[in-house]
């Protein structure tokens, strides 16, 4: 009888245990999506194709789904759609089907990308994405997120090393699995928990871009998950995940402390039980199994919610890979002569561009890396271990709308910065020259403004420094091979040390034209100074006037307040570049405007933060407020609504910037309205 009344709760307990189990590994885990490019139509030829790829990779079952991952295409262009799905490498092919279903419903729903052109959307089982673009078998590393547990653990500085080394680990083994690109384990964090830990990238890319795509995800655990009990980067073509729980079904489970990670977890069962004729091993064994597993089963709910309440407090971002952690000055240092070889020892003809802080070279090294070499002026009141530790904090700045900084030169008096090389130039030399803007039609136009913006953030919220831009305009925008955009001069601040009671400062401070009207005016700086600058280039790039040489004949007197005439007389669309009229969507266009407006509204405190801009360009459900009037520029004055100041001098210093598709004077454009600072702050 007392056998019979145990064996009653035990058999609930597996009963609600395997329900638990079930019900978790049938529902996919909703964890993030993007919605990106531009919007379809509805019962356009696009849909019908993207309903066609959706219902095709729903559908999918083992024979064509090959070490979770399938892939198709639908239509002609312009109308082609492309799509892929990627399963967690140690998930049932029926756990991964349950997740391609609910993926293709549900990422065409109104709460998550009803009309996009691209799209992405993980779960913890799996991926999903379509796009009107190839990207197949290339490593695509953005866009991405952090998710983070809120729990920080007890001992972080015992931590992260063996964290470190269990990613680490888990990398080579994926990058050694063949066509899985994927590996899970743990380690021992304590004598009585252990961190598990899994790495996977998509199995159409190959080992060194998968080795690449994870190494530096990983480098982003400071800024994600430092000291937290659990974490994830995730992108396109790789992520990483780590918690303090078993959560991947490859990994051989430890059961879970009932309160992570205060109270020991039982002892894992013995593997040398033997069978008993009479049921006791049964009965055992139905204890061992279902109470660990019922725990199990509540603390991934428990953590589950957990995840969804965090994922609502983090924002996009968008990352750039990085090799490895940087360390110190000394794997960053370069020698002088290796550099001077690079640019044929500065020859005129390898000049890109001449500003306040130094001339700008092309370079080739010994084994045909290209880079930029910016040639510091004498001027930065530095000493050397000083520009040392600057530089390496600059370089850590790794983003993707991020000009990258691969090291520097010191010899002497000679300071050397060594950047990525920008085979594009600059955005100016596109968006004002009358033949080249023609190249920049709406969707680069509009990924330029995105990624300007996702860069911004990064600088003001998300990197190890808090940056302040302070001189952003369209030449401090460079445009990688797929014209993606990149933010340069976003260290200078830093890497130059300015006496304020000094007159004789030779440090560019500002653009005219690009400058809030606080910081002009009273020196007053903040993240909402480069916001109000954003909102200046949105409107020069959505009109392809520059802000700072604007003049319409018997009108408006610059860029700003000939976008506000248009906007309180409800033609803002006139605004637009005459080459996009046509071909741009119209939405978008207007949501632009209204944005660029937003940003550069004269009080402080109405502009939006990155943070809301980027929500702003992502999300259309999100409503916007309505801008009041910016500060006019005119007749080398500001006018604001209190009065006009007249403020500004020309420096002597010009920015220039070569293009070297052109060999006559033509191809060089020149700011002439660079200043310095002439008030204290």
């Amino acid at each position: 009888m007392d056998c019979f009344n145990l064996s009653i709760p035990i058999l609930y307990l597996f009963f609600l245990s395997s329900t638990l189990i079930q019900f978790t590994t049938a529902q996919p885990t909703y964890s993030y999506h993007f919605c990106l490019g531009s919007n379809y139509t509805n019962n356009s030829t696009f849909q019908k194709n993207l309903n066609l790829l959706l219902t095709s990779i729903s559908s999918a079952n083992t024979s064509v789904v090959r070490n979770g991952y399938y892939n198709a295409t639908v239509g002609k262009t312009p109308d082609s759609v492309y799509g892929s799905l990627q399963c967690r490498g140690d998930i049932s092919s029926e756990d991964c089907q349950s997740c391609a279903k609910t993926a293709a419903k549900d990422i065409i729903t109104d709460e998550r990308c009803p009309i996009s052109r691209q799209a992405i959307i993980w779960y913890d089982e799996c991926m999903l994405r379509y796009s009107n673009q190839y990207y197949f078998n290339s490593m695509q590393d953005s866009p991405g997120v952090y998710l983070s547990n809120v729990n920080n653990v007890t001992d972080p500085d015992k931590f992260n090393p063996i964290l470190a080394d269990l990613l680490n680990d888990l990398v080579s083994k994926a990058i050694s699995s063949g066509s899985l690109n994927f590996a899970a384990g743990d380690a021992s964090f304590t004598s009585f928990q252990k961190v598990y830990g899994l790495v996977q990238c998509t199995v159409d890319i190959s080992s060194s871009n998968c080795n690449r795509c994870l190494l530096g995800a990983i480098s982003e655990l400071p800024n994600c998950c430092d000291g937290k009990q659990g974490g994830r980067v995730i992108r396109p073509s790789c992520n990483f995940r780590y918690e303090l729980y078993p959560f991947a079904q490859s990994v051989t489970p430890s059961p879970p402390p009932l309160s992570p990670p205060r109270v020991p977890a039982s002892p894992p069962p013995s593997s040398t039980t033997t069978p008993s004729p009479n049921g006791e091993k049964s009965s055992k064994l139905a204890i061992i199994i279902s109470i660990p597993s019922v725990i199990g089963a509540l603390a991934a709910i428990t953590l589950f919610w957990v995840f969804r309440f965090r994922r609502k407090k983090h924002r996009t971002r968008r990352l750039d890979v990085v090799d490895d952690e940087i360390q110190s000055a000394e794997s960053l240092q370069l020698n002088f002569r290796t550099v001077s070889a690079a640019t044929d020892n500065f020859a005129e003809v390898n000049k890109l561009g001449e500003g306040g802080f130094g001339c700008v070279y092309k370079g080739t090294l010994a084994d045909g890396q290209k880079i930029a070499v910016k040639r510091l002026s004498q001027h930065s009141g530095q000493g050397e271990q000083e520009f040392k530790n600057e530089v390496v904090l600059v370089a850590k700045l790794q983003h993707r709308n991020l000009a990258r900084l691969l090291g520097f030169c010191l010899d002497g008096e000679e300071k050397l910065l060594i950047y990525e090389f920008m085979p594009n130039a600059s955005l100016d030399q596109f968006l004002f020259d009358p033949v080249k803007r023609t190249y920049l039609d709406w969707e680069t136009r509009y990924k330029i403004i995105g990624g300007i913006a996702r860069g911004l953030l990064y600088l003001h919220e998300d990197s190890r420094l808090k940056i302040i831009h302070r001189d952003l305009k369209a030449s401090n925008i460079l445009l990688d091979a797929d014209m993606n955009p990149k933010i340069s001069d976003f260290g200078m601040a830093r890497l130059f040390v300015v006496d304020q009671t000094q007159a004789n400062t030779n440090r560019i401070v500002g653009t005219y034209g690009y400058m809030s009207p606080e910081y002009a005016m009273h020196g007053q700086f903040s993240v909402k100074s480069d916001v109000f600058s954003f909102g200046v280039l949105i409107l020069e790039i959505l009109s392809g006037k520059k802000s700072n040489c604007f003049y319409e004949p018997g009108g408006a007197q610059d860029l700003l307040s000939y976008a506000w005439t248009h906007w309180k007389n409800e033609s803002a669309l006139e605004l637009l570049d005459p080459t996009l009229k046509d071909t741009c969507s119209k939405s978008e266009a207007m949501r632009c405007i209204h944005i660029g407006l937003l940003c550069a509204q004269d009080n402080v405190a109405d502009r939006p933060t990155m943070a809301t801009v980027v929500l702003m360009l992502n999300s259309y459900s999100m409503g916007l407020d309505l801008p009041s009037a910016p500060a006019f520029f005119s007749d080398g004055a500001r006018h604001t609504k209190t009065g006009t100041a007249p403020i500004f001098r020309e420096s002597e210093e010009q920015v220039i910037l070569k293009d070297e598709s052109r060999s006559d004077s033509a191809a060089w454009s020149v700011n002439e309205n660079s200043i310095t600072e002439l008030y204290p702050r």
